[in-house]
């Protein structure tokens, strides 16, 4: 056989064995393929199962410890309002049904939503009964239901009620206590019900037998399980009478020790296995198409696509746990941290302390350098707490200008006020961001974490209320909070809506004090002051006052009230000017030309008699726009004053930018006078700045002749103290103004030379 036809039937004779070859390779490959394909469906398809009633599983838990976490709050926040020497006082010792239907029923339904606030007797007896919606005929049965939270606090029961779920574990049935909170059938409705005995320690030390009790119900209903879907992430949470959900949503029951259902809920539950089933589907699918080679482009894609979901995974995990501007942990992450550092301190570790801070006029910064100025201040003030913190310490962003800090500490005063220093003094250094020179403050809020310290919602609560109080007492401070500070709270909230309904109703009084030339023999102006007499509480100080109008708002209503009545009122004074202090959230308002305006049209009061004190802080961060209000009112003849010079930053800018009549010298530097030579120099360089500028000087807080007879020789045009009379109501300032000659102060030179 030639040897081409050779090279003719090789190939021939060798085709079938490639076939078979590759039948061999393939179909061994595309079982193997196909038992692993099925291997991994049902893989998935099983975990799929497993994970989804984990998921379930995991949220039956979660809502019912939601549920026994909003009965522990609802027990707290009647322990707030019934633990308190108040209520001993007005409920135990001497009933007064007013004050319990202000601060048990009013306080608790408006502040906390409550649904039914019962007051009993000793002898279990109904004494106040207020319900948020009427009930009809069933509210006559609430005794009935009552009887178990009773029977349990009163230590009547040989066992814990088998009708309700007891939310506070260690309640001994047969000894008396002083609070409790069931989760029961009250009113045929499932609801928390929360008792508490009224009485001081010692009160109580023998037993609550024959002591009041308050007794607050709050429902599970609509309101509550969006609030706790919202928290726990769950879709669609809602109560069903039903045994089951006919909807086939996933359903969880509340029982009682004996079995008896309480409530039942259902929701859409999570199924992450389901989802991961239906994303890895298609995949399976060209997998079974592809055999071999499409495995390996799956195992690749998923390899990859694992990857790039671990690097996203990781990647938003920071986004969302770190702030975008400066890079430090947020909320979330500073609230994980808190969480596991009181873990820590309750399992022996080392105390610790959350460092609240806030930045002072970091608003001022963004309105008047824009927000690329903040955002390049927020760094620098980033950089500066990194640097004096220890390895260990955690700094987080958590808002605009709010950080915080957590840092092992001892717990004495003295070492958290030390901590409490380096920040302030790091912070209120002075900035150079863009060519600006830039000063802010910084008020610190401190709560120590100890063995018997709160979840971290409490810690922070309790720092806030320490920054608070930071805030009110003059800013660039720290302050430790104290169990005090919930009262403080409390009285500040009540107070604040006694004096929103004294503006409403004019329960404020007006003063005047006078303003005398230098002689002190004429009064040439007075000065309008705002004092309120409260009805059950009685005087309480523009100090104490002003600074919760100012927290709350409040402050631009009352400022208009005080502006009205010292028109109204100083239009019967001709010839005298009429100062009225103005707060910087009242300027600062877009209408407040237009209010001075029409105050001053209503009282028909000369607008040239009217003066406007302002301080240095009414314009920072404000001058644009408080240089066109000041220009508009000078238009009209409306006078302004610079109150309080020399404490603030005392800026030549303000005195040549702004049109100011006149310069106040504050009271700390007259009465400085005859002990601080500085003070006395401070004093001439004032009346000669005023004098140099066209400005007339003004000195307050004038007691003695010596500081009289300094000031009048320093040139200063016009004074006001006490040595020339107090603040009074109007009719004083009229009886003044018509006999002078019975209020003429003595000569200074002649008491200072009968003095010596």
């Amino acid at each position: 056989m030639p040897p081409a036809a050779q090279q003719r039937i090789a190939p021939e004779g060798q085709k079938p064995r490639w076939d078979q070859a590759r039948v061999s390779l393939v179909v061994p490959i595309g079982v193997i393929v196909a038992v692993a394909i099925v291997c991994v469906i049902v893989a998935v398809l099983t975990s799929a199962q497993r994970a989804d009633e984990v998921s379930f599983r995991h949220e039956q838990g979660l809502i019912r410890e939601a549920i026994i976490g909003h009965g522990e709050k609802v027990l707290q926040q009647l322990a707030s309002v019934a633990e308190t020497p108040h209520a001993t006082a007005a409920i135990r010792t001497d009933y007064d049904l007013s004050w319990v239907q202000r601060h048990v029923g009013n306080w608790l339904q408006t502040y906390f939503a409550h649904d039914i606030v019962v007051v009993l007797d000793g002898g279990d007896r109904v004494k106040y009964v207020r319900l948020r919606q009427p009930a009809g005929d069933a509210a006559f049965d609430i005794r009935r239901d009552l009887a178990l939270s009773l029977d349990l606090l009163r230590g009547r029961l040989r066992a814990l009620p088998d009708r309700a779920l007891a939310v506070v574990a260690g309640q001994n049935p047969t000894q008396p206590g002083r609070r409790i909170a069931l989760l029961q059938r009250f009113l045929d409705r499932p609801a928390i019900v929360a008792a508490v005995a009224v009485g001081s320690e010692a009160d109580l030390a023998a037993g609550n037998q024959g002591a009041p009790i308050i007794v607050s119900i709050k429902y599970i209903d609509a309101a509550m399980l969006r609030e706790i879907g919202a928290d726990l992430q769950i879709s669609d949470l809602r109560r069903i009478e039903a045994t089951a959900d006919p909807h086939g949503d996933a359903d969880v029951e509340l029982t009682a020790a004996n079995g008896s259902a309480i409530a039942r809920f259902a929701w859409k539950a999570t199924t992450p296995g389901h989802q991961v089933v239906a994303s890895v589907a298609p995949f399976i699918a060209i997998a079974l198409a592809g055999f071999a080679i499409l495995v390996a482009l799956v195992m690749r894609y998923m390899r990859r696509t694992a990857e790039a979901i671990a690097a996203g995974e990781s990647q938003l995990r920071h986004l969302a746990m770190h702030d975008p501007v400066c890079g430090l942990p947020n909320r979330i992450y500073f609230g994980e941290r808190l969480e596991r550092v009181i873990g820590e301190v309750r399992a022996g570790g080392a105390s610790a302390a959350v460092f609240y801070i806030d930045l002072d006029h970091f608003k001022d910064v963004n309105d008047t350098l824009g927000h690329h100025t903040g955002d390049e201040l927020i760094l620098n003030v980033t950089q500066r707490l990194s640097r004096i913190l220890r390895g260990d310490d955690l700094v987080a962003r958590l808002g605009g200008d709010e950080f915080a800090i957590i840092t092992s500490c001892p717990s004495d005063s003295y070492s958290l006020q030390a901590i409490a220093g380096r920040i302030i003094a790091a912070v209120c250094a002075p900035y150079m961001i863009s060519g600006h020179n830039i000063i802010i403050g910084a008020s610190i809020g401190i709560a120590v974490i100890d063995r018997r310290a709160g979840d971290a919602a409490d810690i922070l609560r309790y720092a806030d209320m320490a920054l608070y109080r930071a805030k009110n007492e003059g800013r660039n401070r720290a302050c430790i909070y104290d169990a005090a500070m919930d009262a403080d709270l409390s009285n500040r909230k009540l107070l604040e809506g006694d004096l929103l309904h004294a503006i409403q109703n004019d329960g404020l009084n007006a003063v005047y004090q006078p303003i005398v030339n230098s002689s002190g023999d004429t009064v040439v102006g007075v000065e309008a002051l705002a004092r309120w007499a409260h009805p059950t509480i009685g005087e309480i100080p523009p100090s104490q006052f002003i600074p919760i109008a100012e927290h709350s708002g409040l402050i631009i209503a009352l400022g208009e009230w005080m502006l009205r009545r010292a028109c109204l009122e100083g239009r019967n004074w001709p010839g005298v000017t009429v100062a009225v202090n103005v707060s910087p959230l009242q300027f600062r308002r877009s209408d407040f030309v237009e209010l001075v305006e029409r105050i001053l049209k209503e009282a028909d009061f000369d607008a040239s008699r009217l003066e406007l004190e302002l301080t240095e802080s009414t314009l920072l961060g404000n001058l644009e726009t408080a240089e066109l209000s000041m220009l508009r009112l000078k238009a009209i003849g409306v006078r302004f004053a610079l109150d309080d010079f020399g404490t603030g930053y005392s800026s030549l800018l303000y005195l040549r930018r702004f049109p100011f009549d006149k310069l106040k010298i504050d009271s700390s530097f007259v009465r400085a006078i005859e002990k601080a030579p500085d003070a006395a120099a401070i004093v001439h360089a004032v009346v000669s700045l005023g004098r140099g500028l066209g400005m007339k000087v003004t000195a307050e807080g004038v007691e003695t002749p010596e500081q009289h007879l300094f000031l009048r020789a320093a040139g200063v045009h016009s004074m006001q103290g006490y040595r020339f009379g107090r603040p009074g109501p109007a009719s004083d300032i009229s009886a003044r103004l018509a006999s002078p000659d019975d209020y003429r102060v003595g000569s200074p030179d002649q008491e200072v030379a009968l003095a010596s």
